[in-house]
Formats: C-alpha cells, sequence, structure tokens
C-alpha cells in the first residue's frame, strides 16, 4: 500500500493519458440529471468530483452508494456506474436498474461482470488497470469521471490542466506532506480521530476517514461546516480526551465557515487537548483536494505503521463479502 500511495503522481498522470484515449460517444437525447453510483474506494471519486463540478453544470447531480437508484432517473438520466473490480454486488444491481429504467449509462471499471457487460452492449466504459485495493486506485477512477462528463459536453477540459498542476504541486511539496502526516499521526494514533471539513470539501473528509478506517483499521468520523453547528456541536458537552481534532482547512472555505471553524477551536479546545489543522495547498479546488486526499492517504500509512497494522488486509471486509456469497 505504501508504495501504491507513492506512486499516485504517476497514477494522475497515467488516468489523463488513458482518459485522453477514450472512446466515448455523446448521445443525441436529452440529458437532464447525472447520477454516479459507486461504493468505497469507486465511490468516493463520484462524491469528490461531484462537487468539484457542481458549480459548473447546469443540471443537477448526485451520487448513490446503494443497490437501488433514485425514483426519478430515466431515459433522460446519464447514470455513471463507478466499480474498480466490476463486481461490486451494490453497483452491478444499480446498473441493471440503469438499464430497465432506458438511462444513458457510461462505465468506469476495470473489468469484471460491469466490463463485460459494457462491452457486450455497446456502452461507452472507460477501462483502467486491475489487481490493485480500489482504494488505491482514486487517482485513475476519479480523473476518468471528469472525461466522461466532458465527453457528454458539461464540462470543457479545464480539469486536465489542474491536474497536471496538482501533480506538479505534490511532488514539489512532498516532503512537507510526509512530515506533516508523520507529525499528525504520532498526535492522533492512541485517540479516535474526529475530521471536520467546509461542507463544499465533504468528499475531502470522506476520503479522509475511509482511508483510516481500511489502512489504519481505526474508527473515525467526519463532520462539516456549517451543519455540524447545528447538532454536533452540543455533542461536545461531552467530549473528552479520548478523541483527536483534525480540521481540514482551505483558503477559499466560506468566510463565515472560517469564523465558525475559529470559535469552535476554542469551544473544542475547552473538553480536547488534541485540536489539528490540515491546510491545503494549491491555487484551485481540484488542485487543494488532490494535496488533502495525498496528504490523508499518507496520514492513513503513518498510522498503519504506528499500530503495527497491515495497510492493505480487510479482514472484515472479506468475511462480510464471504458470507453474503452464501445467501
Amino acid at each position: 500500500m505504501k508504495k501504491l500511495v507513492e506512486a499516485f503522481p504517476n497514477h494522475l498522470r497515467e488516468a489523463l493519458n488513458i482518459g485522453r484515449a477514450a472512446n466515448l460517444v455523446k448521445p443525441d437525447r436529452k440529458i437532464s440529471n447525472i447520477v454516479i453510483s459507486g461504493l468505497g474506494g469507486s465511490g468516493i471519486g463520484g462524491k469528490i468530483v461531484s462537487q468539484l463540478v457542481a458549480d459548473k453544470l447546469s443540471v443537477p447531480i448526485v451520487c448513490t452508494n446503494d443497490y437501488v437508484l433514485p425514483e426519478f432517473v430515466s431515459n433522460e438520466t446519464l447514470v455513471i456506474i463507478s466499480s474498480y473490480s466490476g463486481d461490486t454486488e451494490e453497483t452491478v444491481a444499480a446498473l441493471h436498474e440503469a438499464v430497465v429504467k432506458g438511462a444513458e449509462i457510461a462505465c468506469v471499471t476495470s473489468g469484471g461482470k460491469i466490463g463485460a457487460y459494457a462491452k457486450e452492449n455497446g456502452l461507452n466504459v472507460i477501462f483502467i488497470p486491475g489487481g490493485n485495493p480500489p482504494r488505491s486506485m482514486f487517482g485513475y477512477s476519479s480523473v476518468q469521471l471528469f472525461f466522461v462528463l466532458k465527453a457528454y459536453e458539461f464540462i470543457d477540459n479545464y480539469f486536465e490542466k489542474e491536474i497536471e498542476n496538482s501533480i506538479q504541486l505534490i511532488e514539489s511539496e512532498i516532503s512537507g506532506i510526509r512530515a506533516e502526516s508523520k507529525k499528525i499521526a504520532e498526535q492522533i494514533v492512541t485517540r479516535i480521530p474526529i475530521l471536520y471539513s467546509e461542507a463544499l470539501y465533504e468528499g475531502v473528509a470522506i476520503r479522509w476517514r475511509q482511508q483510516v478506517n481500511e489502512n489504519s483499521k481505526m474508527l473515525c468520523w467526519h463532520h462539516v461546516f456549517p451543519e455540524m453547528n447545528h447538532n454536533e456541536l452540543v455533542g461536545w458537552t461531552g467530549g473528552d480526551n479520548r478523541v483527536a481534532v483534525v480540521i481540514l482547512r482551505n483558503n477559499d472555505d466560506h468566510k463565515r465557515s472560517q469564523i465558525r471553524m475559529e470559535l469552535c477551536k476554542k469551544l473544542m479546545g475547552e473538553k480536547c487537548n488534541t485540536i489539528i489543522e490540515a491546510w491545503s495547498k494549491g491555487s484551485t479546488r481540484i488542485e487543494r483536494s488532490m494535496y488533502l486526499i495525498h496528504l490523508g492517504d499518507w496520514l492513513s500509512i503513518d498510522l498503519a505503521e504506528l499500530r503495527n497494522e497491515d495497510a492493505v488486509a480487510i479482514p472484515a471486509i472479506v468475511f462480510l463479502k464471504n458470507e453474503l456469497s452464501k445467501v
């Protein structure tokens, strides 16, 4: 897993090449809404990309992490099926429902049942390299979602340059990223991490949580500003030093949310002595997101090493899938 995290900038480079070479055909039909269906390491790309492009789309975009699709899905819906393995049972079910509903379908996968179905039925599909844990292939799968949206003319190619800039940013800042991830890991390794971000970066916070869960084998939760000010903040009445707060911060966070963060740091600090801020770098939201994602990935590796955990192994998920296969 450590080698896969190290290779993230190269994954982004290769993903750009794959997307540029993809042969996707835009249908002659009206598309009124977009649904991205995927789970886990495949689904998080949908959440992050949907937030990054929301202000550029002329139609609504939603993400689903379930067996079923929203009731509104119709022949005017673009359903993007994202499954790294191509065999995720929930996403396979969503694909079949999209077919029944007559939706326009595009797939991002390495193969499996979804890849085979896409090829057999002439669906738009982008194939990415297989054989690795889905969560380690975020760079490949997320970039292809941009290319799918571009193929359907919902966005232009602005993202290509921003991803190239993200690669350069990460490579130029890697020593600082590594030092910060190790420092944060040492501060939170014996605690339960609580992650906070501004709402527009929730996908990034979820990515951090998922990586800490899977790679570090730790419980963790996340929430966002300003919503947490209307519920979870009151729960801090019962806060204590068993938890550690990590706030993901960005220079473009809403001004009022930044004020809220500063005020909440004071309230949380009365109950908890570990409050950490992780600031992004970059001049665009794509760059800032990719920077923080890479920092969070390294944090999960450093935590795994401090805890003597195998970052690749996911025995609980393997057990669950084996038991489900018997039903």
